[in-house]
């Protein structure tokens, strides 16, 4: 097959070239892309054509479907050969395939409500009130309906705040006469979060450290946005190396944060559950690891009273390392009532008794408390010194002269 076959005639043959340089240098300057995005715009090679459906790259490892109806003239010929570079729209991915129409054709426009509704191709509307359980939406001179659970991914109570923006939506239900269109954004939303999760799940495996920004706090957590329609959850055990009771101690919307990824895993209706640590992300690892070498036992250190219980103090001396100064240890100290009166945030000095390490915890006491013990050990050795002099003289007896 001839080249003039190909591409037509010579001079196309030369705009194909020429466009397929120009494609290729671009590529090679901006690097090539790795996925597509509804509404994105692409100038492809026709790679076949069908009878039904033809193909077309797309600059990415996965070329895109279009149907061949698109390359129809106003004879129903296809006016288009393999090989040539056309402009198309992205309509849909779906499943891993991606769907295109030519650039403005029917399709790529979604003049036909009943194409979008078919081929589950969103279309732009505007919302002009808001009804009872839902609001009207103006698509293209109908009025449809959008229930007022559908109008958002997140829950809406208030709804005045859509009236009079644009937004795109599918179609749920249609009829042809007009009469009864129900549209959805929150279904258009879903299927776009569930393509950008998709992406990320090839792109990033557990362990790497990511950018992104705290949206939201909750007892349990904090929610990051790690790119647009991505979102993961620091639980408050993962924001710190020391004990927290409420994430905004550490951290507050709209801050930036790297944070590790630790797990990716589908939970129920196939929804993506993504496990970060802020705590983690600098690699130094957890603090207990060299506390052996920092407060090897007998080492006096001052810390911070973190929680008081009957039994004792819970004192913190290093940021996630956290000791317990039993009130045993200090009942009978001539600073006792000091002690006593210590409460959450006091400044303490206290000693390392006992390490732990296995089960991260720590034993602590008063400095100079090993001194006292030794004392009473003293003392009760020599009580029993006495004692054993005591039986020793039983049963003597001194004879009159």
């Amino acid at each position: 097959m001839s080249k003039k076959d190909i591409f037509g005639d010579d001079v196309n043959e030369g705009k194909s070239f020429e466009d397929f340089e120009q494609m290729f240098a671009q590529s090679e300057a901006q690097g090539l892309k790795t996925r597509l995005s509804v509404g994105d715009q692409v100038r492809g090679e026709i790679l076949s054509i069908g009878k039904e459906e033809t193909f077309v790259s797309t600059g990415t490892p996965v070329d895109g479907m279009m149907f061949t109806r698109d390359l129809l003239d106003e004879n129903k010929q296809v006016k288009y050969h393999v090989g040539e570079v056309i402009d198309c729209v992205v309509v849909a991915i779906k499943g891993g395939e991606v769907r295109l129409a030519k650039k403005g054709s029917l399709a790529a426009s979604t003049d036909s409500l009943e194409d979008a509704f078919d081929m589950e191709l969103p279309i732009e509307g505007r919302v002009s009130e808001v009804v009872n359980g839902g609001l009207r939406v103006a698509i293209q001179g109908k009025t449809a309906f959008c229930p007022i659970s559908q109008i958002d991914s997140k829950f809406v109570q208030d709804a005045t705040e859509y009236v009079g923006r644009k937004f795109e939506f599918l179609i749920t239900q249609f009829d042809k006469k007009g009469r009864n269109i129900v549209v959805s954004r929150r279904k258009l939303l879903e299927m776009q979060k569930a393509e950008h999760e998709g992406a990320f799940m090839l792109k990033h495996q557990p362990g790497a450290v990511l950018e992104g920004k705290i949206t939201r706090l909750e007892k349990f957590g904090a929610f990051v946005e790690l790119e647009a329609g991505v979102e993961g959850l620091i639980h408050v055990s993962e924001l710190s190396w020391s004990r927290i009771h409420d994430p905004k101690e550490v951290v507050s919307p709209g801050q930036a944060v790297s944070v590790k990824l630790l797990k990716i895993e589908e939970v129920d209706g196939g929804k993506l559950k993504i496990s970060l640590s802020l705590k983690q992300a600098d690699g130094e690892g957890s603090p207990w690891t060299t506390v052996p070498q920092r407060f090897p036992v007998g080492t006096v250190v001052k810390g911070t009273v973190e929680k008081k219980e009957v039994y004792g103090l819970f004192v913190n001396i290093a940021p996630g390392v956290t000791g317990l100064l039993p009130k045993s240890k200090w009942r009978d100290s001539v600073d006792a009532n000091t002690f006593e009166n210590k409460k959450k945030g006091d400044e303490i000095t206290v000693q390392i008794d006992q390490i732990m390490f296995e089960d991260k915890k720590l034993s602590l006491g008063v400095p100079g408390e090993s001194d006292d013990q030794s004392w009473r050990a003293s003392q009760t050795s020599s009580s029993g010194g006495f004692a054993s002099l005591g039986d020793a003289l039983k049963g003597f007896t001194i004879k009159p002269k």
